[in-house]
């Protein structure tokens, strides 16, 4: 999920259905498959008149600088902030959105640029409004709020201004650092055009003779090919081409970290990890306690391993191996309309309301569902136009993966919508760190809904793999990549070079450890170690490990609801509607999850070996 940087936010069945034949180019995707971007303004013309409407209201912001302090005046300058913020967000959406459903669209990529240049600007513009604050001081603040009331329902946005005293400049130098905003993100700028538009993917001829091209999406979808032969020779091209470009690929990794960096030293940071968790109150020893409780835990990884090595059948495992489908013969295929049935009705112990918005988002084109030559890989969901709706952006290929995804965005956008409707604008962009639990939330939500309507007994293995696999993939694989975005940056602190071989020599040696390489759980080839330029959320300046905690997060929250614990569907819907008025922590508390401790990581790995306990009863050993 990508969230604004503004200053903030079918019943299953062995018979497969007829596979989805992705379109080549955008075209031919039928309409009701795609988003409705014109909801938002109605042509690129439209835009570019509202783009000018918002610059030309720029110079209206400054005219309360140095002024905060007098009576009435911080009320009219944050109200003005706020509404002007507001469509600066729409702008912004509007841009993106439209340049990822073509990233080759040269028009697309101006109008990306414009509004980014736009959000620097009005970044620029704002930049006295906190160190303007700070310098009135803490008793002149609370003076000012209590003498207004409309800005009562704000109280958590200046309260949060006042706890940033320390790493706030004067008015003058946090002008200076916002007009290096563009700058620092130019390293996900030039990756995000190289992965998507200019890097020459490769092409393969498949055992049936099929010739196949691995871009991102062909790659995700040919990794999980049911013949091994396929998937050798898929990581073999795929991570060769991206090794090719280890050099680039550093390089714009590099300078990403060098913004990272540049804000630490500014504004007064230990590392660069405190700096990215500042705004949200999490103290860095939640996420070393992270790191602690995963190579604790390993065993249990290698426990699921040793289990996926077995079930498929294979006298050595590869890192290759592991999306593959663990049971073989289970090719369930979906349609998009079933993927949206089976997400709805996994959904239902949220509530009919929950049922009928989301029912309602995928008639009104919320979602852009399939893969098209030049859009953007991957899959999100964007919330940042508040008094719309939120967006999802999809690459559906039919399988369950893609169906789980769907399902997984779908909870993003149910959080942005019920924050958008249930927070004033300004309070309701949630944190970033409980953003993944929504989304995880719905994964396990659809797993359970799934293997209660089977009785195949390979279906049945294939779902409890798949629900391991997700575990394994977002709680060891976001760990691991969470370890090396630290240790990058810990390198990029002590003066370390970052080259292309030594990024790759450190995920190599991560890779290995995390899987057992050495003690023959899973083979790690050399060329793996590449993979690291393929990830983009090391450019979202310490993202991925939320997931991992969210996914801890959710896993209890979701067990306390299928078990129908009074209260704990009231309280997680309370907290999808907090947005970001209490911190992260004290929101998933409320929740009925206490992150400042290993006991809900406990119990995720809990539940992990009682998934395994089950498929061994189900194909003991």
């Amino acid at each position: 999920m990508r969230k604004s940087t503004l200053m903030a936010g079918l019943l299953l069945a062995a018979v497969a259905s007829a596979p989805l034949v992705s379109a080549k180019e955008r075209r031919e995707v039928p309409k009701g498959l795609t988003w409705d971007l014109e909801q938002i303004y109605p042509s690129a013309d439209a835009w570019q008149t509202a783009r000018h409407k918002v610059t030309a209201r720029l110079p209206e912001l400054g005219a309360y600088q140095s002024h905060l302090g007098e009576p009435g005046v911080l009320w009219t300058a944050f109200s003005k902030l706020l509404e002007i913020r507001k469509e600066l967000e729409r702008v912004n959406a509007y841009a993106y959105f439209l340049a990822d459903q073509d990233t080759r669209d040269s028009k697309n990529a101006e109008m990306r640029s414009q509004a980014q240049q736009l959000m620097t600007d009005f970044e620029a513009a704002t930049a006295y409004f906190r160190p303007e604050l700070l310098a009135l001081g803490e008793a002149k603040v609370k003076s000012l709020i209590a003498a207004e009331p409309r800005l009562a329902a704000y109280q958590p946005v200046f309260d949060d201004i006042l706890r940033n005293a320390p790493h706030t400049l004067s008015s003058g130098e946090e002008k200076l650092v916002a007009q290096a905003g563009d700058i620092q993100d130019s390293g996900q700028a030039v990756h995000s055009v190289f992965t998507d538009a200019d890097l020459p993917y490769p092409e393969i001829q498949l055992k049936n003779g099929q010739k196949v091209r691995l871009d991102a999406a062909g790659y995700t979808k040919y990794r999980a090919d049911g013949v091994r032969d396929n998937r050798l020779k898929v990581f073999k091209a795929f991570w060769s081409r991206y090794n090719e470009f280890r050099r680039t690929l550093a390089a714009t990794l590099y300078a990403q970290v060098k913004g990272h960096l540049y804000d630490k030293s500014v504004h007064n940071y230990k590392s660069c990890l405190d700096a990215a968790l500042f705004p949200n109150n999490v103290p860095p020893e939640v996420y070393h306690q992270l790191l602690k409780d995963v190579h604790a835990n390993l065993p249990t990884l290698h426990r699921y391993l040793k289990l996926r090595r077995r079930l498929m059948g294979l006298k050595q495992l590869g890192y290759e191996d592991l999306y593959a489908p663990i049971i073989q013969g289970v090719d369930l295929k979906y349609t998009p309309e079933e993927a949206k049935k089976l997400t709805l009705e996994a959904a239902a112990p949220l509530g009919e309301e929950y049922v009928k918005v989301l029912s309602g988002a995928y008639q009104d084109r919320w979602v852009d569902f399939l893969p098209s030559t030049g859009k953007r890989s991957g899959a999100y969901s964007s919330g940042d136009v508040y008094d719309l709706h939120p967006y999802q952006l999809l690459n559906f290929n039919g399988n369950y993966e893609d169906v789980s995804t769907l399902s997984h965005e779908s909870g993003h956008s149910m959080h942005s919508y019920l924050s958008n409707k249930n927070q004033p604008y300004g309070l309701n962009a949630y944190p970033i760190f409980v953003a993944e639990v929504a989304s995880t939330l719905n994964e396990n939500m659809l797993f359970h809904y799934m293997l209660e309507r089977t009785q195949d007994k390979k279906v049945k293995l294939s779902l409890l793999g798949s629900y391991l696999e997700n575990m394994r993939g977002t709680l060891f694989r976001q760990t691991l990549l969470a370890e090396f975005e630290l240790k990058v940056h810990e390198m990029a602190e002590q003066g370390q070079p970052l080259t292309g071989d030594n990024l790759n020599a450190l995920y190599l040696k991560l890779l290995r450890d995390y899987y057992g390489h050495d003690q023959g759980v899973c083979r790690v080839d050399e060329l793996y170690a590449i993979e690291w330029g393929y990830i983009p959320h090391f450019f979202y300046n310490f993202y991925v490990f939320q997931y991992a905690t969210s996914q801890v997060a959710s896993t209890s929250i979701a067990k306390s609801i299928l078990a129908g614990q009074p209260g704990a569907r009231e309280a997680y819907l309370k907290m999808l509607s907090s947005g970001n008025s209490d911190y992260p922590l004290t929101l998933l508390q409320k929740a009925g999850v206490d992150m400042t401790t290993s006991k809900p990581f406990e119990a995720a790995m809990a539940e992990m070996n009682h998934i395994m306990d089950e498929i061994e009863k189900i194909s003991p050993p």
